[in-house]
């Protein structure tokens, strides 16, 4: 399935720790045929601070999706999805929790903190970035996103 040409460009904001795991979803979302740009922060403070264009961030791009981690530094990847679901400005940009963690308790909260899919990251690298692509093409190119509400 070929992208169409109209496509829009898409912001993607990467909240990973693991500089590896950076590098491969970067990677895997490069080959993809759709214009997007990929800001990554490392911890859970930088993702709310560059989620409400708070210094470093006043200039950021709200994200047209957020990959997640639920194990971060500073906060965690639950408390970020937690407060993103909770304001009103933020609630609407889809949430796709991309982790190692398979606990049965850790996929139930998530999606009772309304996370729009949990991705399990797979251990090889082939197979890793097989899912980073799937993800992409089913939130880029089959999904409808919302507009941001400051333009649209």
């Amino acid at each position: 399935m070929t992208t169409p040409s109209f496509a829009k460009h898409i912001e993607i904001l990467l909240v990973e720790d693991s500089p590896a795991d950076v590098m491969i979803t970067q990677d895997a979302l490069s080959e993809a045929r759709v214009l997007n740009t990929i800001n990554v922060v490392e911890d859970g403070v930088e993702a709310l601070a560059f989620l409400r264009r708070e210094p470093p961030y006043t200039e950021a791009r709200r994200p047209d999706l957020i990959l997640l981690d639920l194990n971060l530094p500073r906060k965690s990847g639950r408390e970020v999805l937690a407060e993103i679901k909770a304001d009103p400005l933020l609630r609407t940009i889809p949430v796709v929790v991309l982790t190692t963690s398979q606990a049965d308790e850790d996929v139930w909260k998530a999606y009772h903190l309304h996370a729009n899919c949990y991705v399990v990251k797979p251990l090889d690298f082939a197979t890793f970035v097989l899912a980073v692509q799937s993800i992409r093409h089913f939130w880029l190119s089959v999904v409808t996103l919302p507009l941001d509400a400051e333009h649209g």
